[in-house]
């Protein structure tokens, strides 16, 4: 009788349950809200320099002035048009480099007269910095589109390279040896031990490869084009039309956020069996 009793005792009173469930939805709210402090900061100092005058317009154009520069961009179509072409570039170059990079390091990884041969030449082109190849390949390529598209594809290629390799390399020599005691083939260890253990790092490497790719066809563009994001930010600063120049480069950095982003959603997805298999 007493056991029963006190059980119904043991319980909050009336709104302890909700009290508890709004403190955890409030402090969901907090951890959501708390990466946008410093922008959202940034973004009320820079309203008021301009609602004040604390810095000239012809320097640093006012939020209002570089939201209606963009809806107007928007919606003749000039916005739209050098991102497309951006984005164009960009997919196909981080396509081909991602999967020469693929490649190359699996051979890297997998076959040490590959390793032997390979590796020292991938790693001092990867000392050269990017634009150190600008000259010889405008001079070889010209400065159309097969120079964006192939400074982009060595952007990408190298970190995926490099990484596959050492993803490869470190896996552990226990997992090979679990699948030999089951009679995995050569391929079936590939298949079904190798790739799996290297597939986080190797697609982390894809995803630095891809912001990298990123950057360098803008810098591409700011130094070698007639259009595209890159050259639209040059311009409209040779021009002076800052406000043009500042969605420019809202642009270029709302589109890097949400094509890393994309990859990560993917990265979830496919490793959903990790957290099925090894916890929540």
């Amino acid at each position: 009788m007493s056991i029963h009793r006190a059980l119904p005792s043991a319980l909050p009173a009336g709104g302890a349950l909700p009290g508890i469930a709004w403190t955890r939805l409030a402090s969901r709210a907090l951890h959501a809200l708390w990466p946008w402090l410093l922008p959202l900061a940034l973004t009320l100092a820079w309203w008021l320099s301009a609602r004040y005058e604390l810095v000239a317009s012809q320097v640093l154009p006012g939020p209002e002035l570089v939201l209606g520069t963009a809806r107007e961009m928007l919606a003749n179509g000039q916005l739209l048009e050098h991102v497309l072409i951006s984005l164009q570039r960009v997919l196909l170059g981080f396509f081909l480099g991602s999967v020469t990079g693929l490649l190359l390091g699996a051979a890297m990884g997998l076959s040490e007269r590959a390793s032997d041969y390979l590796y020292p030449l991938v790693r001092l082109i990867a000392y050269v910095p990017l634009l150190g190849w600008l000259p010889l390949l405008m001079l070889l390529l010209g400065i159309g589109e097969t120079l964006k598209i192939v400074l982009v594809a060595q952007a990408a290629l190298l970190p995926v390279a490099l990484n596959t390799c050492n993803a490869i390399r470190a896996v552990p020599s226990r997992y090979l040896e679990v699948g030999r005691t089951y009679g995995f083939s050569h391929r079936q260890l590939l298949l079904r031990v190798i790739l799996p253990a290297a597939f986080p790092t190797t697609w982390s490497s894809i995803r630095y490869a891809l912001t990298k790719s990123w950057l360098a066809l803008v810098v591409v563009e700011l130094l070698a084009s007639s259009e595209g994001l890159g050259f639209l930010m040059v311009d409209s600063r040779q021009l002076y039309q800052l406000d043009v120049m500042l969605v420019a480069v809202a642009s270029i950095g709302v589109i890097g956020f949400l094509l890393d982003l994309i990859l990560a959603r993917v990265e979830r997805y496919i490793l959903r069996w990790r957290r099925a298999g090894f916890g929540p």
